[in-house]
């Protein structure tokens, strides 16, 4: 498959996350079981909708583990990162002139990733938690090196594949149920940097948090991918 095709799918694909997970979160009224089962559903939907174009990855913290585990190059890698960016930016804009034309007025959060007691009360939701830096970093990489070893063993060419994005969206559906108090749940940094880029909530800045969600999935992804070379090395 052409890398052209390949970068169309993961825009696409991560256009589809954040459009679903963020928008869900921003106006469906469906608590945090409702959000978590959304980003799931996106994923299961996209696995199988372009996963033999590109493997669906619609992160750039996925990329980078799969590169780290040498199952991609780095060229391709830094071309998916591209499109997983654009896909999620277009798909926040999106989000950001519906909530304009609804007339909700200043965004606030607007499903951004965040931590501490700023950002608790930013969210205007008393069931948010206040967590601290080195918490929120620690949640961050420690459930994105689950995610990325769920999705190398799933997709491995040795395991029963064909069941792989339905393994992958509900350890994602997990995540959120555990994270989403705590740290609006990234484990992906585009669906972090789309968000940011629209929030405008008084007292708290996304963009001054977005460095944790860079950087702490990219240290949990990376983690995984030299940890399943450990767990289940390649024959030679």
């Amino acid at each position: 498959m052409k890398i052209q095709n390949k970068m169309m799918a993961e825009c696409l694909g991560t256009f589809w996350l954040v459009l679903g997970g963020c928008g869900t979160a921003l106006f469906g009224h469906v608590g945090f079981i409702g959000v978590a089962l959304a980003f799931g559903l996106t994923v299961i939907a996209m696995a199988y909708g372009i996963g033999h174009v590109s493997g669906a990855h619609l992160n750039p913290a996925v990329s980078f583990g799969v590169w780290i585990n040498g199952r991609m190059s780095l060229k391709d890698m830094l071309l998916y990162w591209v499109a997983q960016i654009v896909g999620a930016i277009i798909a926040a804009a999106i989000l950001y002139a519906i909530w304009n034309m609804a007339g909700l007025g200043q965004t606030g959060v607007f499903a951004a990733n965040g931590y501490g007691a700023d950002f608790a009360a930013a969210t205007g939701n008393a069931n948010y938690l206040s967590i601290s830096t080195g918490g929120a970093f620690l949640v961050e990489a420690l459930l994105t090196f689950v995610f990325l070893m769920v999705i190398l063993g799933a997709t491995d060419e040795r395991s029963n594949t064909k069941f792989a994005g339905l393994a992958i969206g509900l350890t994602l559906t997990l995540i959120h149920l555990i994270s989403i108090p705590l740290t609006n749940t990234s484990v992906n940094p585009a669906r972090s940097i789309s968000q940011a880029l629209f929030a405008n909530a008084d007292q708290w800045s996304a963009c001054g948090q977005l460095w944790l969600f860079i950087v702490a999935p990219l240290v949990g992804a990376a983690l995984a991918g030299l940890c399943y070379k450990c767990v289940a090395p390649n024959k030679k």
